[in-house]
């Protein structure tokens, strides 16, 4: 079993949640108004409320966090964006290196003077690019 570290601010938001909350009895952190597994069509309901709160309207309409699931491609995405290396980011998600460039190698964009600037320091060079 791989553990796979948590951010402190999720940490701080979790804390918080399972103060004001707690756990249903077997242990689950989200539970129905009566400590039952949440049905689906409530769940969904939930999230479409939420995305319509915390989102501006043609984000709503667009297809941005359309599914709960969605925030795992989002999470992912971030990982890579941030430059963790693909090896570690496949482990924390579950995939091969393999699958996750296959899925997520369209997301990192945008970023080519950075990787341009990491090769010239890796090859000595400083940040002085014009010699």
């Amino acid at each position: 079993m791989r553990i796979v570290p948590i951010p402190h601010p999720l940490v701080r938001l979790l804390r918080e949640h399972l103060k004001e909350f707690g756990t249903a009895k077997d242990g689950r952190l989200f539970s129905s108004e009566r400590g039952n597994v949440i049905a689906a069509s409530s769940y969904s309901r939930a999230w479409k409320q939420a995305r319509e709160l915390a989102l501006v309207p043609d984000q709503v309409s667009s297809v941005l966090a359309f599914r709960p699931y969605d925030l795992r491609h989002a999470g992912v995405s971030q990982w890579l964006n941030s430059g963790v290396p693909a090896p570690e980011v496949a482990a924390r998600a579950g995939h091969s290196v393999d699958v996750l460039l296959k899925i997520y190698a369209k997301c990192i964009d945008g970023q080519e003077q950075e990787m341009n600037d990491r090769i010239m320091q890796g090859l000595g060079e400083g940040d002085d690019l014009t010699d």
